[in-house]
């Protein structure tokens, strides 16, 4: 049957009045062209549920790429599970600080001179027409500590008129707690408590999922839960132990792919070949990340956070580190792509049973492109936006284009995410193909047409 007989006969007024029952012999072809094109119309087109299974051929070999590969990660996960993150003793440097909680219990405005606490003067270098430090009384702030061995004690901070944060009176915040400093010196505020803002955030997340995604977004919400627990369980502590922090990136990240996009898009021909198209492309990410880090000569020890890591935990390779880091973060964007690209295929092969896989391809690709040129721009626009202190810096240094991107700081940034979009560029015609292949097999298996055949006269009768 081609296109052009399957919309000339669909509309066709007999088609509702049509009765279950076998179908017309191939000697009347008349009657055997007007019954197998209306069943094979309805078949598909109250077809709502999920996408038919592929034939037992395809499915072996999608079991034979698959399974081997889930295999390897299961192994890779016992092997490489660390129990646990390796004991450590705070030092107080930086985030390695001991915390208790406290609360704000009384405020009051001083004099800063009287509390020995001056207010900050213009400096020299300070460019002539710059806003002056704001002038003004200092806050005394009185805090309760809550927790830990000397809960119920108080201690006062100083706060200068031009301080970023100013406290309320019972706001809850975060104490840096040194237990061998002098007694008056023990607790100092270092941020304050956001828990009820950040859970009442991911409670309204969490609504906003399940009531447009209902039952497929409880299991996106439990899926994001198990990565999680991948990621603080198995990743970070792994790396802690001194494992390369590549390959538990390579393990963790394939093990959160196979969970979430088998969980949130279920067990099928469908999600399998977004599996596919998912590892395809991180490999090419994990490999491009690892020529271009070493070329560019990229060390990965570009902030206080990373090297306070490597001076804590020198057997971490914090190159290594940097790599597990393009890697991870490619991968939500990268599920995204595949599962759009697969569906889109499964979709165009539904409303044209007859097509090939090359029409399908071709017609699946022009919606790739559309996905590429924004989530590009997507990504791209992320990364300034989550840098522009960075990149302010750099502006009031008047530093050249060329000087700011060859920069250590910034051209680390600009691998990872040239790296990632390159994956993501690669991922569509690679999925898509794969899935086009998969998909348009399945047109020369003739016991499924004619079971769709029947089974959608079957239900136009009722």
């Amino acid at each position: 049957m081609t296109p052009t007989d399957h919309t000339h006969h669909a509309p066709h007024p007999q088609t509702p009045h049509q009765r279950p029952g076998g179908d017309p012999s191939p000697g009347n072809s008349p009657g055997h062209s007007h019954g197998h094109s209306h069943g094979h119309s309805h078949g598909h087109s109250h077809s709502h549920g999920p996408a038919a299974p592929v034939s037992s051929h395809l499915r072996k070999v999608i079991a034979a790429v698959l399974i081997p590969f889930t295999v390897a990660v299961v192994a890779g996960l016992i092997v490489l599970w660390p129990g646990g993150a390796p004991p450590h003793h705070h030092t107080g440097l930086g985030l390695d600080q001991q915390t208790e909680s406290g609360r704000v219990v009384k405020i009051e405005e001083v004099d800063c001179a009287k509390v020995g606490a001056q207010p900050q003067q213009q400096s020299p270098s300070q460019q002539p027409g710059a806003p002056a430090p704001p002038q003004g009384p200092c806050q005394k702030a009185t805090v309760e500590v809550t927790s830990g061995p000397d809960r119920g004690t108080t201690f006062t901070e100083i706060v200068q008129p031009s301080s970023s944060r100013h406290y309320d009176m019972s706001e809850k915040v975060v104490l840096a707690y040194a237990p061998k400093a002098p007694e008056n010196l023990r607790y100092s505020v270092t941020d304050v408590d956001r828990t009820v803002p950040m859970a009442l955030l991911a409670g309204i997340f969490a609504l906003a999922v399940v009531v447009v995604g209902r039952l497929r977004g409880v299991f996106a919400l439990v899926a994001l839960a198990i990565s999680f627990g991948i990621l603080t369980l198995f990743i970070l502590p792994a790396i802690l132990q001194g494992s390369d922090p590549l390959l538990v990136a390579v393990i963790g990240g394939s093990a959160i792919m196979l969970i979430a996009l088998y969980m949130c898009h279920g067990l099928n021909a469908r999600t399998s070949v977004a599996v596919l198209g998912t590892m395809t492309s991180l490999l090419l990410i994990g490999l491009l990340g690892a020529a271009f880090t070493e070329w560019a000569r990229l060390t990965g020890n570009t902030d206080d956070q990373t090297g306070l890591v490597h001076g804590l935990y020198p057997q971490i390779e914090i190159r290594g580190l940097l790599l597990a880091g393009i890697i991870i973060g490619s991968l939500g964007v990268l599920d995204d792509v595949t599962v759009t690209q697969t569906s889109a295929v499964w979709e165009l092969k539904e409303a044209d049973p007859s097509a090939n896989w090359r029409k399908l391809y071709g017609s699946a690709m022009r919606i790739g492109r559309d996905h590429i040129a924004s989530v590009v721009n997507t990504l791209v626009m992320a990364y300034a936006g989550a840098s522009l202190p960075l990149l302010l810096l750099f502006s009031i240094a008047d530093s050249g284009v060329s000087t700011v991107a060859t920069s250590e700081i910034v051209a680390e940034e600009i691998v990872r995410t040239l790296v990632g979009s390159i994956g993501l560029v690669a991922s569509v015609p690679v999925t898509t193909a794969l899935a086009a292949l998969v998909a348009g097999a399945d047109r020369h298996n003739p016991g499924k047409g004619k079971a769709g055949a029947k089974g959608g006269r079957r239900r136009r009768a009722k």
